[in-house]
């Protein structure tokens, strides 16, 4: 069984990342609106009724904004660990479900694991959605590349992979020092360089798709970011997640290689 993935949206002003199959999908944070996710979900031809559950991989606004209301208006479960909860207001109790390290979850036929990251939050995790063989990583808001993340990216098919900043862009910027170091202090976020020598070094020979995902609006560009992972790609599809719309839905096989976003060949689901 395939899955099919997307960004409908990825920044510091809102991240939400969707993995499925044809019966069951979950979605990676809600950090847009319920509104503006039906929206992108629509225009995808993606059905918000195949939605089973709402996994949350930290407190920071931009990845939780959107949940509350979604979650009510869907009754959705939502995967959360304690920690994270604590930060989050306005979801039923009822359908949460407390996540803790290295659990695997099933919905359906996914099963999502999470495991711990660095970044500067209460118990931040990242996540990796299995349906059969096939693997999809959801990889952002990291401050180093662990052995967990080495471990989980280099079993994948495709992964949502942080390449937050540009390291010149980034020191010559207008930020101030105590941010710049925040930002690249080992629990803030990858860097292109961080994130390139991650794809060099441990990406499997099955690995079809990498969007690039949480680029920073002042200290990155998506079309250097683009160029560089693209000349190093050698058939990888390379995707830059915009933090303006969604991206097209991408198809992930571990048989098939889908060179066309199936956006772009008419179909819907």
């Amino acid at each position: 069984m395939s899955l099919f993935i997307t960004s409908l949206n990825s920044g510091s002003n809102g991240n939400c990342y969707y993995v499925g199959n044809d019966q069951e999908a979950i979605l990676v944070d809600v950090g847009i609106s319920c509104r503006e996710t039906e929206k992108r979900m629509a225009r995808l031809g993606l059905s918000m009724q195949k939605v089973k559950a709402i996994f949350v991989s930290h407190e920071h606004s931009d990845h939780i904004r959107g949940i509350p209301v979604l979650a009510k208006k869907y009754q959705l479960p939502v995967y959360i660990t304690p920690g994270t909860l604590m930060h989050l207001s306005g979801v039923d109790h009822f359908k949460v479900h407390h996540l803790s390290a290295f659990q695997t979850v099933s919905i359906g036929n996914l099963e999502v694991t999470s495991f711990p990251k660095m970044h500067d939050a209460s118990e931040p995790h990242s996540f990796i959605v299995s349906c059969n063989d096939v693997k999809v990583g959801v990889f952002t808001d990291l401050g180093i590349v662990c052995d967990q993340l080495i471990r989980y990216f280099s079993q994948c098919h495709a992964a949502f992979l942080e390449a937050n900043y540009d390291d010149d862009m980034l020191d010559k910027g207008g930020y101030p020092y105590y941010l710049k170091q925040r930002i690249r202090g080992g629990k803030g976020h990858l860097s292109n360089k961080q994130a390139l020598g991650l794809f060099m070094t441990h990406r499997p020979p099955h690995m079809t798709h990498l969007l690039l995902s949480h680029l920073s609006k002042n200290n990155n560009d998506p079309k250097l970011v683009e160029e560089l992972f693209t000349n190093c790609a050698d058939g990888i599809n390379i995707i830059v997640a915009s933090r303006h719309q969604e991206t097209p839905v991408y198809y992930i096989s571990s048989t098939v290689v889908q060179a066309e976003p199936l956006g772009q060949l008419g179909l819907s689901f």
